[in-house]
């Protein structure tokens, strides 16, 4: 892992100076993902900001995004941090639809993910900065499990090549916080606290990890003989995998565009 932790703040560092960039923004959870990007960050040795964006936050989820970024700036002096509490804002656009048909809860959930990504953007336009995405590779090719255009609007993604297990071995490489490893993934957009797993179907992230992998390895063969066969658990998990997927794909692919 320590030479993969240096290739990639090797790689931020080459594609902000190629770009002219002068700041690295990161949005910072309380979670793995967020932690681990904003530390890579952090040991660039640029200007970077972190910024804590609470919205009716759990006040467990705060706590561990507030005390990861009083680490940052502990350990690193080219870090900022900003708490800008977004509350205020969700809830005015909130009672501008809660008592119209327009009141969907997941559509309330994905519009806190926006809001923060438009806090992001506000920050690195101000200070000739990129934002950093934290999605990593089962989130962001898997199962689509982010918002469009919201913690899907990034600049740069760093580690969305590496699976759930791989960013845990790397927050332990840097000195994660143990508790902000331990703790149960959530995208902390809910007013329940549901964690990922109460939205992905039951399954756990190792258990995406596995059914991507045999997803990867079944489109690889398809052509071949025999055909690659698998056990009926496999099966199964394969079978979530997809319902989790399908209704996702259109993240992961190109707007549709009528030609003429």
């Amino acid at each position: 892992m320590g030479n993969l932790k240096h290739r990639i703040v090797e790689w931020i560092k080459t594609y902000a100076t190629d770009a002219g960039i002068e700041t690295l923004v990161v949005g910072v959870s309380g979670g793995i993902d967020s932690a681990v990007v904003s530390t890579l960050c952090a040991e660039t040795g640029m200007d970077t900001i972190v910024l804590s964006m609470p919205i009716r936050q759990k006040p467990a989820q705060h706590d561990l995004s507030v005390d990861h970024c009083l680490n940052l700036v502990e350990h690193y002096t080219n870090v900022h941090w900003e708490t800008v509490d977004l509350t205020e804002t969700f809830e005015q656009l909130e009672n501008t639809f809660i008592n119209t048909r327009y009141n969907s809860e997941l559509a309330f959930a994905n519009t806190r993910s926006r809001l923060r990504m438009l806090t992001l953007y506000q920050i690195a336009g101000s200070t000739n900065g990129i934002v950093v995405g934290t999605g990593n590779r089962v989130e962001d090719f898997g199962v689509g499990f982010y918002t469009k255009y919201g913690d899907g609007g990034v600049d740069i993604s760093p580690i969305a090549d590496l699976t759930k297990t791989e960013v845990w071995e790397l927050g332990s490489e840097l000195g994660v916080d143990q508790r902000i490893i331990d703790a149960q993934p959530t995208d902390g957009l809910w007013d329940d606290g549901r964690v990922d797993q109460d939205q992905l179907g039951g399954l756990t992230y190792p258990q995406l990890e596995q059914a991507m992998r045999l997803d990867e390895l079944r489109n690889n063969t398809q052509s071949a003989e025999p055909v690659v066969q698998f056990e009926a658990h496999e099966e199964r998990l394969l079978e979530a995998y997809h319902r989790i997927r399908k209704p996702n794909l259109h993240k992961m692919m190109p707007i549709p565009v009528f030609k003429k």
